[in-house]
C-alpha cells in the first residue's frame, strides 16, 4: 500500500495526543503518582503478555547485566524523573504546553550523545535547535510591564516542563545505549521488532520500583488502592498504557519498516499541532494565532533534526 508507513506515523501522532490527553486527565483525577505507579504495572503485565504470545515464554530475553543496569538507568531517567515532571507540569500547564515543550527532546537527546557516543552536532543541528526554541518562546513568552518580555505560563510548570524534555531526550540516549548491550548479548535469536519491548520492560520495572519509592515518602498509599478499585480511573490508566507504550512504541517501530526513519519522525512530532484543538474541547485551553504559529515552527524545528 502506497504511503503505508506515513499513514501509521501520523496514527502514531494521535495515539501519543490520546496519551498526553488521557494522563492529563488521569494526574488531576488520580494524582501523579498514583497513575504512574498504576501505567508502569499495567504496561508490564502487557508487556508479559505480548512475550508469552510472541516466544511462548512470559519473561523478556537473557541479557547481560551491563544491559539491564542500562536500561535501568534510562528507566528512573525517563520514567521516574522524566514523567514526574510531564505529569506534573500537565497539572500545573496543561498537555498542550506540555507537548510544546517535549519538542526539546531532540535538542536534550542530541547534546547527551554528543557528550557520551562521540557523535557529532552538525550545523543544520544547531539550525534545528534554534527554530525549535524560536517557536516555544514564540507561544510562552509575551509583552508585560513596561513592554518587556514576560514569561505567560507558571515557571513552575515550565521548569518541569523543560525537565521532562531533557529526561525524555537523555533517557532516549541511555535506552538505545543499553540496547546495544542487550542486542550483543542475547543469546536467543528473536524478531529485531521485539528487542525495544524487552528492553523496555526493565526500564518499567525501575520505573515502578522508583515511583512506589516515591509514593512512600510523598504520600501513603491509600489514593493508589482506593484508584485500583475506581472504574474511570482503571479505565483512565489502561487507556494511558496502551495508547503509549504499546499502540505508540509499537507502531513507530513498525512505521520505519514501510517509509524513511526521517519522514517517520518528523509525521510523528506532530503531536503539538494536533493536540491544541482536542485540548480546547476537553480542557478549554485557549487557541490563539501565536500558539498554532509556534506549535508549527516548533514541529518545522523537530522536523529538521531528521530531514536535513
Amino acid at each position: 500500500m502506497t504511503y503505508l508507513g506515513e499513514l501509521i506515523s501520523i496514527g502514531v501522532a494521535f495515539s501519543w495526543t490520546a496519551t498526553a490527553l488521557l494522563s492529563e486527565y488521569g494526574s488531576r483525577r488520580m494524582g501523579n503518582l498514583t497513575l504512574n505507579v498504576m501505567r508502569m504495572g499495567i504496561t508490564m503485565v502487557f508487556s508479559l503478555a505480548l512475550f508469552w504470545i510472541m516466544t511462548g515464554r512470559p519473561l523478556p530475553a537473557h541479557a547481560s547485566n551491563e544491559a539491564y543496569l542500562w536500561m535501568m538507568l534510562s528507566g528512573i531517567v525517563g520514567y521516574v524523573i522524566g514523567d514526574y515532571c510531564l505529569f506534573q507540569c500537565y497539572i500545573i500547564i496543561g498537555s498542550k504546553f506540555g507537548q510544546l515543550f517535549m519538542t526539546l527532546a531532540p535538542i536534550a537527546a542530541a547534546v547527551t550523545a554528543w557528550a557520551t557516543l562521540g557523535q557529532q552536532l552538525r550545523p543544520q543541528g544547531i539550525i534545528a535547535m534554534a527554530v525549535t526554541l524560536a517557536g516555544i518562546s514564540l507561544t510562552v513568552l509575551g509583552r508585560g510591564n513596561h513592554s518587556k518580555l514576560s514569561l505567560k505560563l507558571p515557571l513552575n510548570g515550565v521548569l518541569f516542563a523543560i525537565g521532562a524534555a531533557v529526561c525524555q531526550g537523555v533517557g532516549l540516549v541511555l535506552s538505545k545505549i543499553g540496547m546495544n548491550h542487550y542486542e550483543a548479548s542475547m543469546t536467543t535469536h528473536y524478531e529485531p521488532w521485539l528487542l525495544p519491548f524487552f528492553a523496555n520492560f526493565f526500564r518499567c520495572v525501575a520505573g515502578i520500583v522508583g515511583f512506589l519509592i516515591l509514593m512512600s515518602f510523598k504520600e501513603n498509599f491509600q489514593s493508589l488502592r482506593k484508584n485500583m478499585t475506581d472504574r474511570i480511573s482503571l479505565t483512565t490508566a489502561v487507556s494511558t498504557s496502551i495508547f503509549g507504550p504499546f499502540v505508540g512504541v509499537g507502531c513507530s517501530l513498525l512505521a520505519v519498516q514501510y517509509t524513511s526513519a526521517g519522514i517517520a519522525s518528523t509525521l510523528m512530532a506532530l503531536t503539538p499541532i494536533i493536540i491544541i484543538l482536542p485540548a480546547y474541547w476537553l480542557f478549554r485551553q485557549p487557541i490563539t494565532a501565536k500558539s498554532v504559529v509556534g506549535a508549527v515552527i516548533s514541529c518545522i524545528g523537530v522536523s529538521l533534526f531528521f530531514l536535513l
